[in-house]
């Protein structure tokens, strides 16, 4: 079994890494999905656990260069894929089948340390935040959408209560000048936010998460990702998804209840009502949540949740996303 590439793990180590390996489970000869490959890590401890085989995708061009050293060493045993999760059936075939699939949801830590790539607003940087470089971005977003959409998106997308109010301060400053950088777009919520108090988060925070996951595109991926998953799943693969706010694993929670024995038979006294056979069974009812100690060593695991099923041998509910071929 070839070793994953040392430098390559080093880069940054992923949430709930040892809980989502013991989770899959790999075996000799058996196929998993890395479907946010990111910087590799939970790639590098799958094909560390046995000798089987990783596909791994991320729509970051970044993502799948960083990538190229550890397919190298992996003696073939790592494929690597650019785009969506969403789209895994036409790019691996519809009829391939898996035995594990990993998702690692929400914006990856180089993504948000990079200040050209515009995730963040803790340094000043181009107003970004296109995960796969390409279509409109969040500067985009600013400078044409309606008060009244920018409104919608703050508020379904970052809970933002103040979303009406900073809508209107974008509109109103969009006028004056382009709003072209992420510092820009900070200056102008914090100027009609009141100030950061001890212990909350900075202003900006929920804004800039809600125009990350409108470009990106983001709960509808994760939607119709699950739905692809469960096609390509065999009887007995393991799917584990770790989210890492409320708005991720309310549609993880929802997709796992809506497909599982527990909406089946939501008491053993009870019969089972009529409608589809579960096409997942629940792993953990509760999600995995990070220890104490890793939770202190990393904060952007403080919100993670991990949510495990193991796809029954029902047929997948309804039918998944496919454009057919292979990419």
């Amino acid at each position: 079994m070839t070793a994953a590439h040392p430098q390559h793990q080093a880069l940054h180590m992923p949430v709930l890494l040892r809980e989502v390996v013991t989770a899959l489970a790999p075996i000799d000869g058996g196929t998993y999905l890395d479907a946010t490959f990111g910087n590799g890590g939970y790639t590098s401890e799958i094909l560390n656990a046995a000798a089987c085989a990783v596909i791994a995708i991320d729509r970051d061009p970044d993502a799948i260069a960083r990538g190229a050293a550890l397919a190298d060493t992996s003696g073939g045993r790592l494929s690597l894929h650019q785009g969506v999760f969403s789209d895994m059936r036409s790019m691996l075939g519809a009829d391939t089948r898996l035995d594990g699939i990993a998702f690692d949801l929400g914006v990856c830590s180089t993504q948000l340390d990079q200040p050209e790539r515009g995730f963040s607003f803790r340094s000043d940087g181009p107003l970004d935040m296109r995960m796969s470089k390409s279509g409109d971005s969040a500067a985009d977003a600013v400078m044409s959408l309606d008060e009244r959409v920018l409104a919608q998106i703050l508020w379904e997308y970052g809970e933002e209560r103040a979303s009406r109010r900073i809508a209107r301060a974008i509109v109103r400053a969009r006028e004056t000048a382009p709003i072209t950088t992420t510092g820009e777009l900070a200056a102008i919520i914090h100027a009609v936010m009141p100030g950061r108090r001890p212990g909350q988060i900075d202003p900006a925070t929920r804004s800039f998460q809600a125009l990350r996951i409108y470009i990106n595109r983001e709960l509808g991926e994760i939607e119709d990702g699950l739905a692809a998953a469960e096609a390509m799943l065999k009887p007995g693969g393991i799917l584990a998804v770790v989210s890492f706010h409320s708005l991720e694993d309310r549609i993880v929670k929802r997709f796992l209840t809506e497909r599982s024995a527990a909406r089946s038979r939501p008491s053993r006294h009870l019969p089972v009502p009529d409608g589809p056979a579960p096409t997942f069974e629940l792993v953990t009812r509760k999600p995995i949540l990070p220890t104490e100690g890793e939770a202190n060593d990393n904060a952007r695991a403080r919100s993670a949740k991990l949510r495990v099923a193991r796809r029954t041998a029902a047929p997948a509910t309804t039918p998944a996303p496919f454009k057919g071929g292979r990419s």
